[in-house]
Parts: structure tokens; C-alpha cells; sequence
């Protein structure tokens, strides 16, 4: 089975997804997970987003190893590591979150990953979050969400992660930041931001993230039960 969750940045998709594989004891996949690694290689090695041909060689040379592991007893979540090396806390800094976008629009990136993300449904029952998951990844499963909120609302999430890890983050520059993300993650030729046409779609703004698990959950059971009777 393959739960696909969906949605712009800080809609509240991760911390949903976590809970919801824990509760069903299901792997966990982040998806932007593997753009933001990819992004953060390229601007390691000094490959410019604006060079896609450049982009596509080091792909052809790129090694993306991915396993599964737990954390204080949550749900086995993606780990990756790219030609040995790991990413770690640089995935979420600010420097790779404005680039992500630029390298995720290249048809030949999003081919690369996606490939990628479909090889894990062999390891097991997923829940994967994302912004093309239902759309692209895993059209066919019956069980697909997409999680949305009020953009205000979405920026001051985002500023207290930031502020979380020890950063400096004003919710204007935040919200402007987010602004521009969502502009090139809908406006992109390939796999762009979209609500699946079967999806159920969920306003987070004025739920936790323990509400939208459940409600998460009982739309995923309700479905299994009429499906399998």
C-alpha cells in the first residue's frame, strides 16, 4: 500500500507523514528529501542550476544510496547519503531551500528521482510525502491527500523551524521565500504543484498535526474497508 501525501512547504506534510507511518507502522518517505540532496551536491560541486546539460553529466555520475532506519521509536524514515557523503541538517538550510526549485524543474532531475522514489514501493508499505506523489509518482493508489494552509500561516511554521535550529528567521523574508517557491513549483513544465483530481484535500491551518494524522487515518481506513469488502 502506498499513502500519498501531498503539498506546498510548511503545510505540515512531514510531521503528518511521520505520524501517520508510525501509527500504521509503515516506512516513511520524504521525497523532497531527495531534490534538496541533490540540490545541496550540486551547489557542493559548483554545478549551476542554469546548466542543466552540466546538471545532467553529474547525474550520470551520481551514487544516491537509500535505506530506512528509526529514530527515538518513530517510523523507520528514508535515510540517503550521495556518493558516500551525508547531507545531514544541510538539507533544511536556507541556502538549499531557495535552490531546491531550480534544480527539482529540470525534467532530467525529477526522472532521476523519480525512478528512484518508485523502487522503494518493493521494500514495503509507504507513506510518501511530496508535491507530485499522487499526481506523478503514484497515480494509481486510492489513498492520496493533499495538505494546504493559509500562507501566513505556512511562513510562521516555517520561521519557527528555522529559529528551532538555531537560525535568524524574519517571517517577511520567510514568507517572500515561500512565495517564490510555490510560484516555480506550480509554474514548472514538468510535474508541477497540483491537487491530484481524487485527492482529499485537508486545510491545516487551524489543525495540529496530530488532528490531521487522524483525520488522515480514518479517511485511509474508511477507504481500505470499502475497497477490500
Amino acid at each position: 500500500m502506498v499513502i500519498a501525501i501531498d503539498g506546498p512547504s510548511a503545510s505540515g506534510k512531514s510531521t503528518v507523514a511521520r505520524l501517520v507511518a508510525e501509527a500504521l507502522g509503515f516506512l516513511h518517505v520524504d521525497t523532497g528529501a531527495m531534490y534538496r540532496a541533490v540540490a545541496w551536491k550540486m551547489l557542493g560541486d559548483g554545478v549551476d542550476s542554469a546548466d542543466a546539460a552540466a546538471v545532467v553529466r553529474r547525474l550520470d555520475t551520481l551514487r544516491m544510496d537509500l535505506d530506512f532506519s528509526a529514530e527515538n521509536d518513530g517510523p523507520r524514515t528514508l535515510r540517503l547519503r550521495l556518493d558516500g557523503a551525508d547531507p545531514g541538517g544541510d538539507l533544511r538550510s536556507p541556502r538549499v531551500e531557495r535552490a531546491v526549485s531550480a534544480f527539482a524543474a529540470i525534467p532530467e532531475v525529477r526522472t532521476w528521482c523519480v525512478a528512484r522514489q518508485r523502487e522503494l514501493a518493493s521494500r514495503g508499505d509507504l507513506v510518501v510525502e511530496g508535491r507530485d506523489i499522487g499526481t506523478v509518482v503514484f497515480p494509481d493508489t486510492p489513498y492520496k491527500f493533499f495538505l494546504d494552509a493559509r500562507p501566513e500561516v505556512r511562513a510562521r511554521r516555517r520561521a519557527a523551524e528555522r529559529e528551532s535550529a538555531g537560525e535568524l528567521a524574519a517571517v517577511a523574508h520567510v514568507a517572500r521565500d515561500m512565495t517564490e517557491r510555490d510560484r516555480l513549483d506550480r509554474s514548472r513544465t514538468v510535474a508541477p504543484l497540483r491537487v491530484a483530481e481524487d485527492a482529499c484535500r485537508l486545510d491545516t491551518s487551524n489543525l495540529d498535526a496530530r488532528g490531521v494524522a487522524d483525520l488522515v487515518l480514518r479517511h485511509v481506513r474508511s477507504r481500505h474497508a470499502a475497497t477490500a469488502s
